[in-house]
């Protein structure tokens, strides 16, 4: 059987320290070990696939790196410190940025208003620092450089994001996340009942993050994703890791035997 082949690739076997490193991660819920002792790593200008059935631990542990959860015992380190990421608001200032399959955005507002949200700009002076006068203008502009950056095109910046297409809206989600992100990327399922057209360009601007430096984190069911678009896969299943591989170097089937359990080494 033929080993994986894709279009693009990052940036080699790392040998820097990784821009972000989990070691022996447990968490619980009661009776249920959600995840039990993982460990893995992120590195700069790479896609991670992190793989595995339902109930494997992908999510969970995609919220103890975001903030959401707190694990029970291990470590999580950036760029080689240790931190106790508590928050949310923690994980952002530390550079990671979570894009949920939910998106996060408010349909009302428009494209400019979604990417400052819970960072709006205001205007100068004693008025606007009080009263907290929006500066549409400044956010505009650079929501604009922002989503030029990333060749992401939307019609008008002024238009509500509950009008726009499923790819559009995907693509300012991920725009926001790498805007506010200084190195790592988190994206649960990205291009989730997206057309064919749609995930095409989710799955370029993944590349442009590979090819920017940024260390990407996907979480997807999709084999066509993972080969297409990623470096290294890693596996879950039960909470364990089963599996870190360089993509290239296994095959499809590979891959869905880790996620099963019908294969247990490369």
């Amino acid at each position: 059987m033929e080993r994986i082949r894709r279009s693009g690739q990052g940036l080699g076997r790392p040998m820097t320290t990784p821009a972000l490193q989990v070691e022996k991660l447990s968490k619980s819920f009661r009776a249920i070990q959600a995840l039990d002792e993982v460990s893995m790593s992120l590195h700069r200008g790479r896609v991670t696939a992190l793989l595995g059935d339902n109930g494997a631990g992908k999510s969970t542990l995609v919220k103890c790196l975001a903030g959401v959860y707190q694990p029970d015992s291990g470590t999580i380190s950036i760029d080689g410190t240790n931190h106790r990421i508590a928050t949310p608001d923690m994980a952002q200032s530390l550079g990671i940025e979570t894009v949920h399959q939910n998106l996060s955005l408010i349909d009302t507002l428009d494209v400019s208003e979604n990417l400052f949200l819970n960072r709006e700009q205001t205007r100068g002076g004693w008025i606007g620092a009080r009263l907290g006068v929006l500066n549409r203008g400044r956010m505009r502009s650079e929501c604009r450089t922002a989503l030029a950056h990333l060749e992401i095109k939307i019609p008008s910046l002024r238009q509500p994001v509950g009008l726009l297409s499923g790819g559009q809206r995907q693509a300012i989600a991920i725009g926001r996340a790498v805007a506010w992100s200084r190195h790592i990327v988190l994206l649960d399922e990205p291009a989730a009942a997206l057309g064919v057209e749609q995930t095409s360009r989710v799955l370029d601007l993944i590349r442009r993050l590979r090819d920017s430096g940024i260390a990407v984190l996907l979480i997807t069911h999709n084999m066509d994703r993972v080969t297409e678009v990623c470096d290294d896969a890693v596996i879950l299943r039960r909470g364990k890791k089963t599996a870190k591989v360089e993509v290239d170097e296994v095959t499809t089937a590979d891959l869905v035997g880790f996620i099963t359990g019908a294969k247990t080494t490369v």
